[in-house]
């Protein structure tokens, strides 16, 4: 049995009050956190001298691993652009993690992210959930998969309509959507019907079975949509289907934020540091984080990493709340947000007994720009330690 004890540090555990104290990590897991903590004799110390200790941050939305950087076409596995719909591709199978960009998440405090396919397609394909040290893909995973990518607006529409081929419109690509549902729910109807009658069933589909894995709710579906026109769609295609929906990037969210409120809709916003490079990032602001938070919705805070480098990640959160988002919101949008978005907040985003030890030692407020990440612990195991640049 191993113990780390983090000492004399300022904690804060994201979902509960900040404390003067001690977190214990024994055997990746946190066992105990508190004020006043006995160390256990043989455990290993870490004397935190006052720093800040949080979570690992959490950024739901990258192509960290598959858009590597540096590399050119030959590091580039985002988009398996030869069909509209690639459902049953995984961004798991493409993932490099030597990439630079891992270095640099631990840099910034990110532990966790969720590596996503490209926008476009129609149907991208299976995202996954990972920490962002290993040599392996499998010593990294926490969800495989973690969701299911789609894309609504002008990405799909342009990659098809210069190729001539559907769909080259909004209204193609909900049909291209809808068409590709109504398969899946055809395909288990002969599926189910075989087994009722002892019958064998043949012509298994990789595509087909993960998107069922959608309707069935096993994963939410991705939805990549900036527009408010878009996000209203996929609203409607979600009720329409009854799958968890879960919104990435929403520019003009705060456009339509009762309407997802209401319905208990997370949004994924960002990457909030870009250019407005195209007509669906006209309204981009770092104000809206803020907007959509006071109007109730629940907001993550995302890269799309390498668009924004990833360990920018909690600089994007400092220019919402300097835009007006409260800090307390800004601090769960890197967190346990996106840890629920992902369906792992029982492991990991905030510091709590019986989660991972995935925590981050910071020399102040990681809100502050001038703070630096300054030990990096993952399950416990130190992966990260800040070294001055010759």
């Amino acid at each position: 049995m191993s113990t780390l004890a983090i000492t004399d540090a300022h904690v804060v555990p994201v979902t509960a009050e900040p404390f003067r104290g001690t977190v214990l990590v024994t055997d990746g897991t946190i066992t105990a956190l508190g004020p006043d903590v006995e160390v256990p004799a043989g455990a290993e110390v870490v004397d935190a001298g006052g720093g800040w200790l949080l979570p690992g941050f959490v950024d739901a939305h990258t192509h960290l691993g598959v858009h590597e950087e540096g590399e050119g076409w030959s590091g580039d596995d985002t988009n398996e652009m030869t069909d509209p719909v690639t459902a049953h591709v995984r961004a798991l199978d493409a993932i490099y993690p030597g990439d630079l960009g891992f270095t640099d998440a631990l840099g910034g405090g990110v532990t966790t992210v969720c590596v996503n396919p490209g926008s476009g397609n129609v149907v991208g394909g299976l995202c996954v959930a990972l920490h962002t040290s290993g040599r392996t893909v499998e010593e990294m995973v926490l969800r495989s998969p973690a969701g299911l990518k789609a894309a609504l607006g002008e990405n799909p529409k342009r990659i098809y309509g210069e190729q001539k081929r559907t769909p080259s419109t909004r209204l193609g690509v909900a049909a291209v959507m809808r068409s590709a549902f109504v398969e899946a729910e055809n395909y288990r109807a002969r599926r189910d019907r075989a087994a009722a009658e002892g019958k064998p069933f043949d012509g298994r589909d990789l595509k087909l079975e993960a998107l069922l894995s959608v309707l069935d709710r096993e994963i939410p579906w991705r939805q990549h949509s900036h527009r408010a026109d878009d996000i209203a769609t996929a609203v409607r295609i979600a009720d329409e289907f009854g799958y968890q929906l879960v919104l990435d990037h929403g520019t003009e969210a705060h456009l339509v934020a009762d309407l997802l409120a209401e319905r208990g809709i997370p949004v994924l916003i960002g990457p909030l540091l870009t250019s407005r490079s195209k007509v669906e990032l006209r309204n981009r602001s770092t104000a809206n984080p803020g907007r959509l938070a006071r109007a109730g919705v629940e907001i993550s805070i995302i890269t799309d990493h390498p668009v924004i480098p990833i360990h920018f990640l909690v600089h994007q959160a400092t220019f919402a709340v300097k835009a007006g988002l409260d800090r307390e919101t800004a601090l769960r949008s890197i967190t346990i947000n996106p840890a629920r978005a992902l369906g792992l907040e029982d492991q990991i985003g905030s510091l709590e007994v019986g989660k991972l030890g995935d925590v981050v030692l910071w020399s102040g407020d990681p809100l502050d720009v001038m703070q630096r990440a300054l030990r990096v612990f993952v399950a416990g195991r130190e992966v990260h330690t800040w070294q001055p640049e010759d």
